[in-house]
């Protein structure tokens, strides 16, 4: 299945939920568990061990930073292996829960659902806003070359590749103030010198302290910023 603040603050001083705000009870992860059991124990495990772990390192790695939504849908479209889509709505939402409690996170009052949980963040306990190691984005910014390295200066911060994004977006938006390395790139980028440009890949070291490991580059403007 997986491949895998206690408040933060949104538009207007807003608060943003998190998973540390309590959002299943413990009597929906003890029914998860047991649908758990059922049907994914075959092919994971609710801890750190064993065969395809779901807490831990390999949850943070996959999630930190999407939403409990992105997480319920994400369960819901591919458990359990070999018949995913499954099993009905509420059973998803309890298997959710009880994934939620094995990585320490703590029950509320209320259930969770669909509704419940579309915008609740996934963040460290700490309140780390930066991607982990590993984890698949794309950031925008200028292309540089310095010596044999190339780098991206006035770089947005990493941001999650599987998340759509509006077409064009990346030709108008503002720039950040970070510089990342490119590592391993494969093709020719001598022509995109000083072109603002998409890169995606996996991040080397927490929020690319050591640069991106390159999978694709575009330009989405000829010059930059």
């Amino acid at each position: 299945m997986v491949a895998l603040l206690c408040c933060a603050t949104g538009v207007a001083g807003a608060q943003t939920r998190t998973v540390w705000d309590g959002v299943y009870t413990d009597a929906q992860a003890d029914r998860g568990s047991a649908a758990f059991g059922r049907s994914c124990a075959g092919c994971h495990t609710l801890g750190t061990q064993g065969r395809s772990p779901l807490a831990g390192d390999v949850f943070w790695k996959s999630f930190s930073q999407k939403t409990a939504g992105d997480l319920l849908e994400f369960v819901s479209l591919n458990m359990p292996n070999g018949a995913p889509a499954s099993l009905n709505a509420a059973t998803y939402a309890d298997i959710v829960a009880a994934m939620l409690k094995a990585n320490g996170l703590p029950a509320g009052a209320s259930e969770l659902g669909a509704t419940t949980v579309a915008g609740v963040q996934i963040v460290p306990k700490d309140g780390n806003t930066e991607l982990p190691a590993n984890a698949l984005v794309r950031v925008v910014g200028c292309l540089t070359r310095t010596g044999a390295e190339w780098t991206v200066t006035q770089a947005t911060a990493p941001e999650r590749a599987e998340r759509a994004q509006a077409a064009g977006q990346n030709a108008t938006r503002p720039l950040g103030s970070r510089t990342m390395a490119l590592k391993f790139v494969l093709t020719r980028l001598d022509t995109w010198a000083g072109a603002r440009v998409l890169v995606n890949g996996l991040l080397i070291g927490n929020g690319g302290a050591d640069g991106i490991n390159v999978t694709t580059v575009n330009r989405v403007a000829e010059k930059c910023p």
